[in-house]
């Protein structure tokens, strides 16, 4: 009823952009708030690892971020976003998948550090080119809201993904490993769905609110 000066104005979604870069969010988040809940959690519960060794297991993905986000920024500006965004996600199904090969018997090296590696590298293809991307698609009024947004749904994609491992939390013994990889298959098929939606929607173009 309030039109441009909403909170959230609806006109933003008449971008295709900041649809698909919504969807992707969302998505993408959803499976990586996942994985950081349950990837220690099945390490501690399932693995023996320590608690302190289970938490520095995902200790790559956020080194990996921070030496490459600038770089994946500047290629994101010469080639555009829609490619990075569009790999990225579906690097990170592909890592996500290879948390299949952790069971009981794995150790870190062959079970865990392969997944988040190639995980990581996803990430960073997408993250610094979905926060261009997002202000981008949107007029200059509007960019604040659209940043405040996405990371709304960032943090909600978290939250959704937690609501629903309870059946993994609850399990015991074998049955973990055997929830755990069904939780693995969703959240890979989640991040699939996240680049499917960039190929799809993100064309650089922008909202047409007046």
């Amino acid at each position: 009823r309030r039109g441009n000066k909403a909170m959230m104005p609806l006109g933003l979604f008449r971008s295709s952009d900041f649809v698909g870069l919504s969807i992707l969010t969302l998505l993408l988040y959803g499976a990586l708030g996942g994985l950081f809940i349950l990837v220690p959690y099945v390490l501690i519960q399932g693995a023996g690892f320590s608690g302190t060794a289970a938490g520095a297991a995902l200790l790559p993905l956020p080194l990996i971020l921070a030496a490459t986000s600038r770089a994946m920024g500047g290629l994101s500006s010469r080639i555009g976003s829609r490619l990075p965004l569009t790999f990225g996600p579906v690097i990170v199904a592909a890592g996500v998948l290879l948390l299949l090969l952790l069971d009981s018997g794995s150790g870190y090296w062959h079970g865990v550090l392969p997944a988040i590696l190639v995980v990581a590298l996803g990430m960073a293809g997408a993250v610094a080119p979905l926060t261009t991307a997002v202000l981008a698609s949107v007029d200059a009024r509007h960019t604040g809201t659209a940043s405040g947004l996405n990371s709304a749904l960032a943090r909600l994609g978290g939250l959704i993904a937690t609501a629903l491992i309870g059946s993994v939390i609850a399990a015991k013994g074998a049955s973990l490993f055997a929830a755990f990889h069904v939780a693995v298959i969703v959240c890979a098929i989640a991040a699939l769905a996240a680049g499917i939606a960039a190929f799809l929607l993100v064309r650089g173009s922008k909202s047409a609110l007046g």
